[in-house]
């Protein structure tokens, strides 16, 4: 098999897959013929073992053994320093022993091989000074031609020679053989004879071509056909008017075999160019998504699922051509590794904070407990509100810490607004507070704004009785005013104290498309601001809330669309006036 082939089919094998796979071949009887193979599964397990090791963070890349044999070592390596322990060691001894075995057995094997090759060199050699002795010598045909058939079949039975003499020594032999034939005046019949048997032996050597044209297996088809072109060469020729046909048959098989041997590594080369092209748009994108400025843990999980999925996408993808395909990986590794190695920066720091952000938690949590008990209603209430808002300030803390010390921060409002509620004067009844509170936020809901000449007074007027209502129930308290917000900004979305103030109560009304305009471009400010609290509570275990928000931009887009709508008719009633 090509070198290419084997590749393929070792690409998702496993460590433990390829150091079974060289086992297995090293224990085969014809294991010192497979070279090739067996470099290709050492190959690819050191190239996975390092790979395995830099992610498991285990230091540089892992050496293959070197290749020619080497001497036994006599000295002793240092100690090495304590390391971290190494999961590989066991599986990387046992390849490593196995491939010396059979490195070494391949060695003695291939010396002793060309060894045989340059004897069979000599013995060749041999055979055609008999040749030639055989074309000298003026004795009759019928007591040379004997010789001869003997010469021949000496000379098959010789193995290969060394690959550097074969051409020469077979151009040798085959230029005496002609010669032979040629000049001694053999007897016809046993010459046509021996053109015969060249000739069906050759003819099968033509089936045998014909019959791997039709292969699919294109890589084994033409290896077999070097091999029929060696057995061919063995032969000598057949009678002069079949000489050529013969050699057009044989050549004819062989032409078709060479173009699909060809044409299978053409596409291959243009599948492995797509291939490059594929994994360079995802080297693009991993690259951009590594240089990203990334501020929130949210992004980094979501571009973190980004990344895996482009790795999913990259392991689908086929192999590069043999000297792109190390690059584009180290290329796209390296983008993976800058990207993950920022995370853990910021997730370093980011932990770095959250601790932080706990100590402040835990110190204004003493606080509250410390206050808690406190009769001094209105001092102590005003500092509650201050830690309230000191604590809304601080950012996350560990999520295995968030809730519990929010339930005991909780807990110490509880204690003491449940306890000045209790003992509320007649001139602060909280609860009457509330129900007041809720009926203004009833009559806004109420109000018929497009009825009403001065938007401006009436939601001043609303807002000024909203003030002059006391405190309310602490536990109600972000919900009751949540509601008044959310019914002031549907009704009066222009409507603000301030700015009514400081121009001493004038405004213009603003016309019907101008409200409409303004309440659309408010409502897209708060999907983003739901959608942003959904963020934060999904850190939680919020489901309700989350819910609740979700629900909220529901209504949001949908009233979105119901503006937009009542815009364009505004829109084009003004167009069908102006015309």
């Amino acid at each position: 098999m090509s070198e290419e082939i084997v590749e393929l089919s070792l690409a998702d094998k496993t460590l433990a897959e390829l150091s079974e796979m060289f086992s297995t071949l090293a224990m085969a009887e014809d294991r010192l013929k497979r070279s090739k193979e067996a470099e290709a599964i050492k190959s690819a397990f050191y190239k996975l073992l390092s790979k395995e090791k830099a992610e498991a963070g285990l230091g540089p890349k892992v050496d293959e053994p070197a290749e020619e044999p080497v001497e036994e070592e006599t000295a002793t390596e240092a100690p090495a320093e304590t390391a971290p322990a190494n999961p590989f060691a066991a599986i990387e001894e046992g390849f490593k022993a196995i491939y010396t075995k059979y490195r070494k057995e391949r060695a003695e094997y291939n010396r002793q091989l060309e060894s045989e090759r340059e004897q069979n060199l000599v013995l060749k050699q041999a055979v055609i000074e008999d040749l030639k002795a055989l074309l000298e010598k003026q004795e009759d045909v019928n007591a040379t031609f004997p010789e001869f058939r003997e010469i021949q079949n000496r000379w098959r039975e010789i193995g290969p020679v060394p690959v550097q003499n074969y051409r020469d020594i077979n151009d040798t032999y085959q230029f005496h053989v002609e010669k032979f034939y040629d000049m001694v005046k053999i007897n016809r019949d046993l010459r046509d004879l021996d053109f015969k048997k060249n000739l069906e032996a050759k003819e099968e050597f033509c089936a045998q071509a014909e019959k791997l044209a039709e292969s699919e297996n294109v890589v084994e088809a033409f290896r077999e056909l070097q091999k029929l072109h060696e057995q061919w060469k063995e032969y000598g020729p057949v009678a002069k008017e079949f000489r050529e046909s013969i050699w057009d048959r044989f050549k004819a098989a062989t032409s078709v075999i060479n173009k699909k041997y060809q044409g299978y590594f053409e596409g291959l080369k243009g599948q492995q160019a797509e291939n490059f092209k594929a994994k360079s748009a995802l080297c693009e994108k991993v690259e951009a998504i590594a240089d990203k400025e990334i501020t929130t843990s949210n992004e980094w999980n979501s571009l973190s699922k980004a990344i895996e999925d482009i790795q999913a996408d990259w392991r689908k993808i086929g192999f590069a051509s043999k000297k792109d395909n190390q690059k584009i990986y180290d290329r796209f590794r390296a983008a993976c590794d800058k990207f993950f190695e920022r995370k853990r920066v910021f997730y370093s720091q980011f932990k770095d904070n959250m601790n932080e952000n706990l100590e402040k938690k835990l110190a204004i949590i003493e606080q509250a407990e410390a206050i808690k008990n406190s009769t001094d209603w209105k001092k102590t209430t005003d500092q509650f509100i201050n830690l309230q808002k000191q604590w809304k300030e601080i950012g996350a803390v560990p999520r295995k810490k968030s809730e519990q010390i929010w339930k005991r921060f909780r807990a110490a409002c509880d204690e003491f607004f449940t306890e000045r509620d209790k003992n509320a004067k007649p001139e602060n009844d909280f609860y009457s507070n509330l129900k007041a509170k809720r009926k203004i936020v009833e009559d806004i809901n109420a109000f018929d704004t497009a009825s009403c000449e001065d938007l401006a007074a009436a939601a001043a007027d609303f807002a000024a009785k909203w003030s002059a209502i006391g405190h309310v129930p602490f536990k109600e308290k972000d919900a009751v005013n949540a509601a008044y917000r959310e019914a002031m900004q549907a009704k009066f979305p222009d409507f603000s104290p301030k700015a009514r103030s400081s121009r001493g109560g004038q405004s213009r009304p603003k016309s019907e498309k101008e409200r409409l305009v303004a309440k659309y471009n408010q409502l897209q400010q708060d999907i983003v601001t739901y959608e942003n609290n959904i963020g934060f509570f999904s850190k939680s275990t919020a489901s309700a809330l989350i819910d609740q928000m979700q629900e909220k931009i529901d209504a949001a887009k949908a009233e979105l669309q119901t503006l937009a709508a009542e815009i364009r008719k505004i829109e084009e009633a003004e167009n069908e006036k102006s015309e």
